[in-house]
């Protein structure tokens, strides 16, 4: 189907806003394939299927809207796990901030020096799952990420990581466009837990590209902050050998305007792949768009997949999940569970759910589910009887609906950390 004009002057007028980093041979030959996709396809617009619920006019136009700065006074979030963190400001990778990059049982190097290079591993994998994921769903903003990403980190991990991988995004320049990739690599029988967090900039285009080799682990978890006019899309694709086992979740609050793609691939038998987040929408001081959109196929035997996803939204905040399960004819005995559900605690909300289900094999366990409701009235009586007042009883439902997804993270030091961030967050707003 020929792109519509319209897409495609929208996608040279970005093009011509931008000036494609340096690299040699095999990256640039990549950066060139991403840009050949991208002009192909053209920018996501309102009338892509992918889109109709989510406006990317913000995430196309050639500026960054301005996002003023957030001053955030609370301590760092994982501030008191032992990690190594690896500090960018504004999308720029700072040494200074950052620890020293040498760890056991993985090397870990800046993007801009291994595009450099003129041979690398890293030359298997960059593009190469964005250039996978863009079938049958295309993701422009991904193929846009992937040809002009200016920074980033490149990992590989070779054995059992010791402790996590943190990386810390400030904002600064309220005009900032970010445009970051990194690149993953577990090696077989190699486990690594990956963290991220803050507002990173304006306007943040990040993917993330993670192959898992056989009985190789990996574990993410990330929390967007509480800027509350920031706008990011994010892609994270991943692709997973026998035996892998992948889990991811995601704390988002607050924002203008968030997408988040999740692109994966059980390709080895018997391997697992969860994928949840919370999301905390109030509308009242900006307006909050939070999407969550998410692919699994299953093409291979015996693998699990899940997804949780659970939102929270006031005050005129919307909500969006859509979240597919395909099934490839031969991928027999696939457990796949989907399930995303709302909490409105008004009448202005909005939650928009579209989940799907493919199958092309005929011994599998599928189920999707997707509900939305209002704060139980029988619980906040019950707390409330009880000299608990109102405010409290609330925060106190929201925590144990939000739970659900929480419990998918696997290291439980991680759990609580994110649970006290989430008190605190609630707090705050009951102080106004």
């Amino acid at each position: 189907m020929a792109v519509a004009q319209t897409k495609l002057d929208l996608t040279e007028t970005r093009i011509g806003a931008l000036a494609m980093p340096q690299s040699k041979g095999w990256g640039q030959t990549a950066r060139a394939d991403a840009l050949a996709r991208l002009r192909a396809m053209g920018l996501p617009a309102r009338r892509d299927e992918y889109w109709k619920y989510t406006d990317p006019s913000s995430l196309t136009q050639t500026a960054a809207p301005r996002a003023a700065l957030h001053v955030d006074d609370e301590a760092p979030i994982f501030g008191e796990i032992d990690r190594l963190r690896i500090v960018f400001v504004d999308g720029v990778f700072d040494p200074n901030q950052s620890d020293d990059l040498a760890l056991a049982g993985i090397t870990i190097e800046r993007l801009a020096d291994v595009m450099a290079a003129d041979l690398h591993w890293a030359r298997e994998h960059y593009g190469v799952l964005e250039a996978a994921g863009q079938i049958p769903v295309a993701r422009p903003l991904a193929a846009l990420n992937t040809a002009y990403a200016s920074d980033g980190i490149v990992m590989r991990a070779t054995g059992v990581v010791e402790k996590p991988i943190s990386l810390v995004y400030l904002h600064n320049d309220p005009t900032s466009d970010a445009v970051m990739h990194h690149v993953v690599r577990v090696e077989s029988g190699a486990s690594l837990t990956l963290l991220e967090n803050g507002p990173a900039a304006a306007r943040f285009n990040k993917v993330m590209e993670v192959s898992v080799a056989d009985d190789g682990d990996f574990h993410h978890i990330r929390t967007q902050g509480r800027d509350h006019e920031r706008r990011a899309a994010t892609h994270i694709f991943a692709h997973l050998g026998a035996r892998s086992q992948y889990k991811s979740f995601t704390l988002t609050a607050n924002g203008v305007l968030t997408r988040n793609e999740h692109v994966i691939t059980l390709s080895g038998d018997d391997a697992s792949a969860h994928v949840a987040g919370a999301a905390l929408g109030d509308g009242a001081q900006a307006a909050f768009h939070h999407d969550d959109t998410v692919f699994i196929t299953h093409d291979a035997e015996r693998c699990e997949s899940r997804q949780v996803f659970k939102k929270v939204l006031r005050n005129g905040a919307v909500g969006v999940f859509q979240g597919k399960i395909l099934v490839k004819p031969g991928a027999q005995k696939t457990d796949g569970y989907q399930i995303s559900q709302s909490l409105l605690l008004d009448d202005d909300s909005v939650f928009l759910a579209k989940p799907e289900l493919e199958i092309y094999a005929d011994d599998v366990s599928c189920s999707h589910g997707s509900t939305t409701g209002a704060i139980d009235e029988t619980a906040l009586f019950y707390l409330r009887a009880r000299g608990v007042p109102r405010d409290i009883a609330t925060d106190l439902l929201v925590l144990a609906f939000i739970d659900e997804a929480i419990a998918e993270i696997a290291d439980e030091r991680l759990a609580a950390d994110i649970r006290h961030r989430l008190e605190l967050w609630l707090g705050r707003r009951r102080q106004g």
